[in-house]
Order: structure tokens, then sequence, then C-alpha cells
């Protein structure tokens, strides 16, 4: 009797050490109710400008600020005129200044200057003939151009769509690498403020007197996405 009782417990010996040595790798792990992947996508969506926008000045001077304001008035109804003749539109005064003029050391003053600032957008392959309209009605400022597709929300979107595909795409490799799989979406978050655009060179200028290379537009948007795993 005692020996069939011996025996009995070398069993259960026996059985609670293979328990305790078990190789871990021996059974599948399996991912845990509620387990998430969390990813960061990135997208873009690149197309040519269409717009300009450009600043025209005109600066007169005389002897007094009236005059030189006078004169300044009559140089920017002229320029407005050449502006909208080449094909600009939305025209926006920017700023009027009268300043006075001094001598060079700077003690006395010698007359005003007057300062009319206009902004106009155009066709981006009208750009240079734009400038150079401008230039011949009297403006010896020019700012610009800045460029931009009049199509920016379909950019947008086409590149938010790209980073959330991107991010779907970088989700299934990690979970593939842990021996899981992706479920379904449960947040996307999109990247916090706007990606300004990105021109690149183009392959060629417009033909104008005055070149003007719009270049392509690069419009990136960013996702944080969360997949459920299993």
């Amino acid at each position: 009797m005692k020996r069939i009782a011996f025996a009995a417990l070398l069993l259960l010996a026996a059985a609670a050490l293979a328990v305790a040595f078990r190789p871990e790798g021996a059974a599948a792990v399996e991912p845990r109710e509620g387990t998430t992947l969390t990813v960061v996508g990135t997208g873009t969506a690149t197309a040519v400008p269409d717009r300009a926008q450009l600043s025209f000045g005109v600066e007169s001077r005389a002897a007094t600020a009236r005059a030189a304001l006078q004169a300044n008035a009559a140089e920017v109804r002229r320029l407005l005129e050449a502006l909208r003749r080449a094909g600009g539109r939305e025209l926006v005064t920017e700023a009027v200044s009268v300043s006075p003029r001094y001598r060079e050391d700077g003690l006395e003053i010698v007359g005003y200057a007057a300062v009319n600032a206009v902004s106009a957008t155009v066709a981006a392959d009208r750009a240079g003939a734009l400038i150079d309209a401008g230039v011949a009605a009297g403006a010896n400022q020019v700012l610009g151009p800045a460029l931009s597709s009049t199509d920016a929300t379909r950019l947008s979107r086409a590149a938010l769509a790209a980073a959330v595909e991107d991010a779907r795409g970088r989700a299934a490799a990690l979970a593939a690498a842990a021996g899981a799989s992706v479920g379904p979406v449960l947040s996307i978050v999109e990247g916090a403020g706007a990606v300004p655009p990105v021109y690149e060179a183009a392959k060629a200028a417009f033909d104008s007197s005055t070149p003007v290379e719009p270049g392509s537009q690069r419009t990136t948007a960013t996702v944080t996405v969360t997949y459920a795993l299993s």
C-alpha cells in the first residue's frame, strides 16, 4: 500500500515539473482581447498650379504730400486699367502710404513719396504677361508670384486618401510581423495643421517676355489611425 502511495506521489511530482518547465514556444500566443495598433500614415497629391497672385506698387514723388498723392492716384488708375486688360482679376488695394523724403544727412525734408500697392490674380500661364503690362503702365515695384491651384480641395482630399492607404499598409506589415492580423479601424485623426505646398521645378517655362515657371505643387497630408488586432 505504501508502495502504491509513493508511486502516485512520484507521478504527481513529474506532472508538476512538466508544467513548470514547458517551453514558452510550445503554445501559440493569441492577441489579448482589446489589443490595438496605432500607426501614422503620410500621403501626397501633386498638380501643376494654375493661378498666380502678384503685387504691384507705384511710388510717386513730389515737393508736397498732396502733390505726391495726386500724381500717384493718376498713375495707379493707369496701372489698374492695364492689369485688367492683361487678364488680371480680383484686384485689391494692399496699402497706401505717404511719407517725407529727407536729405542725405536726415536733417531736412526735401519732398514726399506716395506709394500705392495693389494685388491681382491671373492664370498662371499669363503671369509673365501681367508683369510686363504692370511695369509698362508705371509699376516700379513687383512682388510674386504666389502660385496656387484652384482645385486645392481635391488635392487635399486625394492626399488624405493616400495617407489612410499608407497607414493601412504600415499596420498590415507590423501586424504580420507580430503574428496577428489587422482588424477594423477604431479611430482616425488628421494631422494637426496644414502642410504648406511644396513646389518643384517645371519641365518648361511659359512663353512670355518675363519667364514664370509654375512648377508642380505637392500637397501632403498626415493621419493617425488606430486598428483593432485579431
